[in-house]
């Protein structure tokens, strides 16, 4: 059998294919086409996030307690045990202190062939966690357990990590994304359980604190466009604008700056716009003479040292979530007016999308995969987007056209600059928001499925 390409590889190919990608970040999921009837809109995403304090009373713990509070988390108790963790990108073989939680099996609300897991943790120096997905497909079998991800907010302990080469023959893990080979036999994950494993220095009092741990599972159909939908919203939120183009050829071992850097420039961009930041202390590694150094911390603490850049999703979550009292997660929306839903009540939304450049009019390039911030709606509908593939700080907002930026965003299915068929994301987002919503928030969020 051949072996899986990891997604880093899937889309080094695809820049090569594509005349002009300038603002690639994350590859796109594997195409394949199907034969199976398309869902019903209101069935393609299906949630499920475990963040209350009856959440971790409800799982199975080995060494794990919940704890209450205003923000309820799992924490270390007793550790069940110690285990050796070689770091594959350091050679360092060091043993840690464990202890487990395992949630409850959740039958999705969609029989899924994608599930992408999100989490929002603290983890003090000396601590880290894993994270695992073990799901039960439609004919009655089980996947193994899948890593998702080990993951740390700092990068002194272990390097932070997705995990390649993981299949069963029936399903495979692409950087951060649970995928079934071929959806077109029909074959689906009907429910899931996720596996934390909390690690610290043997001998020591310290712990992880996991606030937020879940999944979006989907079934989008493959699509080259999607229905339009009529506009609802005029609004304009003022977020804090940076360009990712800013940084080129700064720190070549956060890959560079640029074009790799969209998703951290727009999860920076979302963090102060809810009045997070990093302090003088976090900042003090960056070099003086570099503009915007928050966006230089936010591609490291995001960077995944396997995908060997900044665009795995989760991580981009989870770097959101270090900030006091933030809540993030990875999910997909399934229309505009999902979208404007989350805008009119305030929360901005980063979104994944790729296209050629004669497909958004007015961006300027062409991308296998990028992030960009949609701040708001134009009374015609327009996408107002803060798109940080732009020349500087001044030039980052941008209104493109409904219609256009709608498909490209939505769709599954797309031709790259040759001709042949590349994948899209299928309304992928990142949605971040305070601990303290405001009631119209929470309504639109629980809408969601989201909190």
């Amino acid at each position: 059998m051949i072996r899986p390409t990891s997604r880093r590889t899937v889309l080094t190919a695809a820049l090569a294919a594509g005349a002009g990608a300038v603002a690639a970040a994350h590859p796109a999921t594997a195409v394949t086409a199907r034969t199976s009837p398309a869902p019903a809109a209101a069935s393609l995403v299906g949630n499920r996030f475990w963040s209350t304090y009856t959440d971790w009373r409800c799982g199975s713990s080995a060494g794990t307690r919940a704890v209450a509070g205003r923000r309820p988390g799992l924490v270390i108790s007793a550790p069940a045990g110690t285990t050796d963790y070689t770091d594959p990108h350091t050679g360092t073989t060091t043993t840690w202190e464990y202890a487990t939680w395992t949630s409850p099996v959740h039958r999705s609300t969609v029989p899924a062939t994608e599930v992408i897991a999100s989490w929002n943790a603290r983890t003090p120096a000396g601590t880290w966690i894993q994270i695992e997905l073990r799901g039960r497909y439609s004919d009655g079998t089980d996947t193994p357990w899948y890593v998702m991800g080990r993951w740390a907010s700092g990068d002194a302990d272990i390097r932070r990590t997705s995990v390649d080469d993981q299949t069963d023959g029936k399903s495979t893990v692409w950087t951060d994304t649970f995928s079934v080979d071929d959806a077109a036999s029909g074959l689906r994950l009907v429910s899931y359980r996720l596996r934390l494993t909390l690690h610290r220095t043997p001998g020591s009092r310290l712990t992880p604190t996991v606030h937020r741990v879940g999944a979006m599972a989907s079934d989008v159909p493959d699509r080259f466009t999607v229905p339009a939908v009529a506009p609802g919203l005029v609004r304009e939120l003022s977020v804090p604008r940076y360009s990712q183009n800013v940084h080129v050829g700064q720190y070549p071992e956060y890959d560079n700056g640029g074009e790799a850097w969209c998703s951290p420039t727009s999860s920076q961009m979302i963090i102060e716009y809810w009045g997070r930041k990093p302090t003088a202390e976090d900042l003090a590694w960056v070099k003086p003479d570099i503009a915007d150094p928050q966006v230089c911390h936010a591609a490291r603490y995001t960077f995944d040292y396997q995908y060997d850049g900044c665009g795995n999703w989760p991580f981009n979550a989870a770097y959101a979530a270090t900030y006091k009292d933030m809540n993030a997660v990875v999910t997909r929306l399934g229309s505009l007016e999902e979208l404007e839903k989350l805008v009119g009540a305030g929360i901005p939304v980063i979104t994944s999308q790729s296209f050629l450049k004669e497909e958004l009019t007015g961006a300027g390039y062409g991308t296998s995969g990028h992030l960009m911030t949609v701040i708001g709606f134009t009374a015609d509908g327009d996408v107002i987007a803060n798109d940080p593939a732009s020349p500087d700080n001044g030039a980052v907002r941008r209104v493109y056209r409904r219609r256009e930026w709608e498909n490209i965003w939505l769709r599954t299915k797309r031709y790259d600059a040759t001709g042949k068929v590349r994948g899209g994301t299928g309304g992928v987002c990142y949605v971040y928001w305070p601990a303290d919503p405001t009631s119209s928030q929470r309504r639109v969020l629980r809408s969601l499925g989201l909190a």
